[in-house]
């Protein structure tokens, strides 16, 4: 049984914190790494006992996944630390072991498989543990909230959507997550996260009816009641979508310095297709989306 350790790192993006997971056993195992906070080290300490840390295993590069993987291991030199490559790894100074789609990791006295599902970032993957039918997943899953795709950091919405269709396939009775609790209905919380995606394509779809626009000018159209310090998020997350609806030939960009958008004519084959994905179409139109109270509803 997996014991979660809070990373103790609260804020805008982080919500409560990170979440990172011991999988004790034979060989015990850490997901993500977090940020190096003091009580986080101590929590894992006082989890593992007299038991070494045999390895980390990252989710991805972002720092509060990976920025603590130094401090872990100056506290367990003995600790060998994985995650798929990218070229920002040279930010954490650890020997990184690199992990590829299907890998086999031992994790406790069991196995972890490696999953890529990038989107969130490049490098993204989740841990399926088949024998307990549990799925570690980082940052493509969070109940209560939707996962920000940063388009101009390595951010791809249509990755996005291809990696929870293949999360979805699998069913995992159970997901830890990197972020919030536990998530038991992995099926309904995908089909809400593909809902949600196609409403803010016919937002910005909308939006861009009533003539060309920049990024900046969509932000204020489509997110109300948003928070000053969220809309660099909500920015990316515009981009994001407008990236995916140009390669699906139903936007284009402006040429010139002004960062418009406007868009495409429609043809029989771009006339406004839905999201691939599970979730019923008519799901997809509703009320504009506000902010919630803690300001984190930016996607």
């Amino acid at each position: 049984m997996a014991v979660l350790i809070p990373g103790f790192n609260p804020g805008v993006f982080t919500g409560a914190g990170n979440n990172t997971w011991l999988i004790p056993g034979r060989e015990p195992a850490l997901i993500d790494a977090a940020t190096g906070a003091g009580r986080h080290l101590a929590g894992l300490r006082d989890a593992l006992g007299r038991a070494p840390l045999a390895r980390v295993l990252v989710t991805h590069g972002h720092p509060d996944h990976a920025s603590g993987a130094a401090a872990i291991a100056a506290e367990w030199p003995g600790a060998t630390f994985a995650k798929m490559p990218d070229d920002g790894d040279h930010r954490y100074p650890v020997d990184w072991q690199p992990l590829a789609d299907g890998d086999l990791v031992p994790a406790g006295s069991g196995v972890l498989r490696v999953l890529h599902t990038p989107g969130h970032a490049r490098d993204h993957v989740c841990f399926l543990d088949e024998a307990a039918d549990t799925l570690y997943s980082g940052d493509l899953l969070v109940s209560g909230s939707s996962v920000i795709i940063p388009a101009s950091a390595g951010g791809s919405l249509t990755d996005y959507l291809a990696s929870l269709a293949r999360v979805r396939a699998l069913r995992p009775a159970r997901v830890l997550p990197g972020h919030g609790p536990e998530i038991r209905d992995v099926v309904a919380l995908i089909d809400h996260y593909v809902a949600h995606r196609a409403h803010r394509d016919e937002q910005i779809l909308d939006a861009l009816a009533a003539g060309p626009a920049t990024r900046e000018s969509l932000v204020a159209k489509v997110y109300v009641g948003l928070a000053e310090g969220l809309v660099r998020a909500a920015g990316e997350s515009v981009l994001a979508h407008l990236v995916k609806l140009e390669a699906e030939g139903r936007v284009r960009r402006l040429p010139g310095d002004e960062g418009e958008w406007e868009a495409a004519a429609p043809t029989s084959d771009t006339a406004r297709p839905g999201l691939r994905g599970p979730a019923p179409r008519a799901a997809a139109r509703r009320a504009p989306r506000r902010a919630d109270p803690a300001g984190r509803t930016t996607s």
